[in-house]
């Protein structure tokens, strides 16, 4: 039901994005999802990958500021309205979304939102009892 997502802090130069998403790939690691979120001068990488530890552990021998996150993912149909009514069950649930981002992972015809909630647990039953499936990392 729970990803483990990889936050990295990334200072905001030229080219220093593309120094630490090739380290990653060099080291054999597949980024799934991703997105950035920045300032002025910093930024923070959020990446789903098929190996969160391993990429921690690189990551961090290469001196980045790196954590590791649990969020939920989710299958949405593509069409309108699925990820407003996704977001009206939490809302009635009484779970508080922090923030979200489509993931480049299909399973079938749905499409796959990260989201990071304040209750994981309390998230996934609210979905599910509303019919939007959660996905494991397995």
């Amino acid at each position: 039901m729970q990803f483990k997502q990889v936050s990295i802090f990334v200072e905001n130069t030229p080219g220093r994005l593309s120094e630490i998403t090739s380290l990653i790939a060099d080291s054999g690691i597949n980024i799934r999802a991703h997105t950035i979120a920045d300032t002025t001068n910093y930024g923070i990488l959020r990446i789903i990958v098929d190996d969160p530890q391993r990429c921690e552990q690189i990551l961090k021998q290469a001196g980045l500021a790196v954590s590791i996150t649990s969020v939920l993912a989710i299958g949405l149909e593509d069409t309108p309205g699925a990820f407003s009514k996704a977001l009206s069950l939490l809302g009635r649930s009484g779970v508080s979304v922090e923030y979200a981002y489509v993931s480049l992972m299909k399973r079938g015809d749905k499409i796959c939102v990260i989201l990071k909630v304040d209750d994981n647990e309390k998230a996934a039953a609210a979905l599910a009892e509303g019919g939007i499936e959660t996905y494991s990392a397995q």
